[in-house]
């Protein structure tokens, strides 16, 4: 028996034509208001910043993948600009939402947390750039990770191990990848959870989305038992 594919189509593309149509028209407007007379300067700078900007948001959106997560019987499929991630299901442990501690109240981060088994599966098939890119895109959720619980000294211990070599379960890790492993457990340790997909490549509410997976991974149990 087989399970539908379950495809998760990001929002982020919304209006992807429109801003780059607009950031065009603003780009060629300013530069005909810069050659048609000087006293129009300052209008046309104006819209030819107010192009610039608007064309690079549509082209960014443009270049995101038309799904952002795939679920099939094997596994999670992420889909990001710089490449996609495959995580199997027998290497899932748990989904849920990260959460930080501000004082005393618990704050929810807008991320979906996947809590694996073990990471060496996800180092030996995540492509350099896709790891690379991560790893910036991240970093903000990194520092809510030790500054929402005040803990300044594991920031420091991470800064200092993130560029050496990584070993988990006998096999070595160096360059990105080891980067990525480091931050990984890093997350883990500190929010409970190694991978994060962010709220905004999702398709549904954060909460209908892990009783998506949560549902689909019992249907993939109940067919492999």
């Amino acid at each position: 028996m087989n399970i539908e594919v379950v495809q998760i189509r990001t929002h982020t593309k919304r209006n992807a034509l429109t801003l780059t149509f607009l950031g065009v028209f603003g780009l060629a407007l300013g530069l005909g208001m810069f050659l048609s007379a000087s006293g129009l300067f300052a209008p046309g700078m104006l819209c030819f910043a107010l192009g610039a900007i608007s064309a690079v948001l549509g082209i960014s959106k443009l270049i995101e993948p038309e799904v952002s997560v795939e679920l099939n019987q094997e596994g999670l499929l992420y889909h990001h600009r710089r490449g996609s991630l495959f995580i199997a299901w027998n290497n899932v442990q748990r989904f849920d939402i990260p959460k930080g501690v501000d004082g005393i109240d618990m704050i929810e981060l807008p991320f979906i947390g996947i809590k694996l088994k073990q990471i060496n599966p996800v180092l030996d098939v995540i492509p350099g750039r896709l790891a690379t890119g991560l790893l910036t895109e991240q970093r903000p959720l990194l520092m809510s990770a030790v500054t929402l619980d005040e803990n300044l000294e594991e920031l420091e211990s991470y800064m200092n191990s993130e560029f050496t070599p990584l070993v988990v379960n006998e096999e070595r890790y160096r360059g990105v990848l080891a980067m990525f492993g480091h931050r990984c457990e890093m997350l883990s340790k500190n929010l409970g959870y190694h991978i994060y997909i962010p709220f905004d490549c999702l398709d549904r509410t954060s909460d209908e989305f892990i009783s998506l997976l949560r549902s689909y991974l019992l249907q993939v149990r109940e067919i492999r038992e």
